[in-house]
């Protein structure tokens, strides 16, 4: 189901597809690692949000630990429902409660609606970010 919810829409649809082998994978070291942690948000049995939180050392910021928050989805007909602001809310008080000094994420350019609502929860388009496919 989590694997669904990353394709639940236009720009991931392409980049990902069906469970397989390399979600089964990806989920065993996800889970194995002490510095990241897969959220899933259940409503009725059935799961309608899911994101995925890795807690950063880091030498910038005098040695701050920082929270990147990756793959934020909300099912699609369970948007505008508040769900996904509960999310982050949670999100910045996990990462409180881990010692981060800063949260931060990264958006598709092509998200205009996502960059709107991470705008409203206080998030602020600081940098400008640059990705590398190595496959």
């Amino acid at each position: 189901m989590i694997v669904a919810l990353l394709v639940d829409d236009p720009i991931s649809a392409s980049r990902d597809t069906a469970p397989g082998l390399d979600y089964d994978a990806a989920f065993a070291a996800i889970d194995a690692d002490p510095r990241n942690e897969l959220i899933v948000v259940e409503s009725d049995g059935e799961i309608v949000g899911t994101m995925q939180m890795t807690f950063i050392p880091g030498l910038s910021r005098r040695g701050a630990e920082r929270a990147q928050v990756e793959g934020v989805r909300v099912a699609s007909r369970h948007r505008s429902r508040g769900i996904g602001r509960k999310m982050m809310d949670w999100a910045a008080q996990r990462a409180t409660e881990r010692g981060c000094t800063l949260i931060q994420l990264t958006s598709d350019k092509a998200r205009t609606d996502a960059h709107r609502f991470y705008s409203s929860l206080g998030y602020e388009p600081t940098h400008e970010g640059f990705k590398l496919l190595l496959n």
